[in-house]
């Protein structure tokens, strides 16, 4: 039986085959959900779905993309801000 900590669904379970054919499970932290726009809501792009201490180590320009609001808003909604701000509406 596994142990209570490893019942609960918090961790993924991995099922790896041994040499001798038998099967073990292996538990790993579960991976974050989707970054999303803080607009539409929409999953954004070129922003990696890593554990954070993986995240440390990547470089600052693998985290996000490398354009204004990146990593916070997706690329239309970015488009429509300064189209906005252009107009002078307000945002």
């Amino acid at each position: 039986m596994p142990r209570g900590m490893f019942k609960s669904g918090r961790l993924r379970k991995i099922f790896v085959k041994t040499p001798g054919g038998v099967t073990h499970i292996h538990y790993r932290q579960r991976k974050p959900s989707k970054a999303i726009c803080s607009v539409c809501k929409k999953p954004l792009a070129g922003v990696p779905r890593e554990m954070p201490a993986t995240l440390r180590n990547m470089p600052k320009t693998a985290k996000r993309p490398e354009r204004p609001y990146g990593g916070v808003l997706c690329s239309t909604c970015m488009r429509v801000m300064f189209q906005q701000k252009a107009r002078g509406e307000s945002a």
